[in-house]
């Protein structure tokens, strides 16, 4: 009988999900319970001596299959290539790039050590799903231990055009290797096209009249798989939390305020500096808002172990500092940050209450922030997206105010229009924007990619 293997950087075990669990973690988690399988991918723990073999837990119908990395291995492969590499590369931030052979080896060395543990778990038949930037080598390490099981990819985050991606020393091995795969999978059009692109322009490769692309003597195909959420959990999830104690206590500080709200990991893609100035931008040009809306961002540690996480973290809380400073009165502050993780439920209570939801990425392969706040508003009374262009998830998402992130006073202005549209107004663009995320849930998005993945030609010369 045919398994699904996901195979991703971090597993979500059982006992830490709840904290955990972001949009690949609860969308492979979603296929898994449908089709069951096994999960691999590191334990999140560091180890002098890592195990020799994979630890193997069984739960709830799935396998969870798990290895350690030593500290110095974390630190090269993970912090190192990983985050201050591949990750502002792929959000276009060539001028944070950091690189280095020994970080790139170690990234390498990576790959090739999931692939021969995996290599002893995989049974012919089994279909694998790769998932996300940090394990783009893999596909091409499995083949090298000769495996023929259909293999998939997919790219949670963005993909920049040949011009950006070619300025990584090692763009060849790992377009290389994701040419072994039999599908490749992305969020967006503009994925897609940069992949074509680097196939055609750099590789030399072509795409055939069936839509496949052929490079390095490899045929593959490859399209476009925008992640869902699911919505009937997130909608219930936003009732059942409306009267928890935290919500209720966010609730009575705002007391008649509308509250504004984004929720992100801290990092620089997420573009929470433009959004507490373009706040900051609303207070200034209509001070009749002072004492009337409140903005609470929440922003989880991120890859605290990176110094330029660190001095994000500063940055912010100094900007906040700043708009406070400027705006507050004795009874009110503007802005209030948070550095902390919340679970999904209060996240989903905290949306229900809020008027606004702000999520203005500089940059981000899809954001479901967006899809959440969007599911977790009252129908009657719903609140208002203000979102960035530059997120995967404006691609389907019309009944958003659509923003350009880096420009503070056309925020400032949708601010303004969002806090005063009225009723009628808020639930025709809510009932359009339920639309589009019922129409694309969670499990349309791993259904249609395993679908495709099962039913294409396999990769070949």
């Amino acid at each position: 009988m045919t398994r699904l293997i996901v195979v991703s950087n971090r597993v979500a075990m059982p006992r830490d999900r709840a904290a955990r669990a972001g949009g690949l973690a609860v969308g492979v988690l979603s296929a898994l319970k449908r089709s069951g399988g096994m999960w691999f991918g590191w334990s999140g723990e560091t180890s002098e001596s890592p195990a020799p073999q994979p630890k193997v837990v069984k739960s709830g119908g799935i396998t969870y299959a798990t290895i350690d990395f030593t500290a110095d291995e974390f630190d090269a492969y993970y912090n190192g290539y990983c985050n201050s590499t591949l990750w502002p590369l792929l959000h276009y931030r060539l001028g944070l790039v950091e690189h280095s052979r020994q970080n790139q080896d170690a990234y390498m060395r990576i790959n090739a050590r999931f692939a021969d543990h995996l290599a002893t778990l995989v049974r012919p038949g089994d279909v694998i799903w790769i998932h996300d930037y940090q394990l783009m080598a893999l596909p091409g390490e499995l083949r090298l231990r000769g495996l023929r099981n259909r293999i998939g990819f997919f790219l949670h985050i963005p993909l920049p055009g040949p011009e950006i991606f070619c300025a990584l020393p090692a763009h060849k091995q790992l377009m290389g290797s994701l040419a072994e795969a039999d599908l490749v999978g992305f969020q967006t059009e503009s994925d897609l096209r940069a992949f074509r692109d680097y196939a055609l322009y750099e590789a030399g490769g072509s795409q055939r009249p069936d839509g496949a692309i052929e490079m390095f003597g490899r045929r593959l195909r490859a399209g476009v798989f925008p992640i869902g959420i699911d919505v009937e959990e997130m909608k219930a999830l936003a009732v059942e939390a409306e009267n928890d104690e935290e919500v209720r206590r966010l609730a009575d500080s705002i007391s008649s305020r509308q509250l504004i709200i984004g929720v992100d990991r801290l990092d620089y893609s997420k573009g929470i500096l433009n959004r507490i100035d373009a706040v900051g931008e609303l207070l200034t040009t209509r001070p009749d808002y002072r004492n009337r809306i409140t903005f609470v961002q929440i922003a989880a540690p991120s890859r605290i172990d990176v110094a330029r996480y660190k001095k994000l973290r500063r940055e912010i809380e100094g900007c906040a500092g700043r708009v406070n400073g400027k705006h507050a009165e004795i009874d009110w502050v503007p802005i209030r940050y948070l550095n902390r993780v919340f679970p999904r439920r209060q996240l989903a209570g905290f949306y229900r209450v809020a008027r606004v939801g702000l999520v203005t990425p500089l940059r981000d392969g899809m954001n479901l922030v967006a899809k959440e706040y969007v599911a977790a508003q009252n129908p009657s009374d719903p609140g208002v997206l203000v979102l960035s262009r530059f997120a995967g998830a404006a691609r389907d998402m019309k009944g958003a105010i659509i923003v350009n992130p880096f420009d503070q006073v056309e925020m400032a202005e949708a601010l303004d229009q969002a806090l005063r549209m009225p009723l009628p107004e808020r639930q025709e663009r809510w009932r359009k924007l339920m639309g589009a995320l019922q129409r694309n849930d969670l499990a349309t998005w791993s259904d249609s990619f395993l679908d495709t993945l099962n039913t294409s030609e396999r990769a070949a010369a």
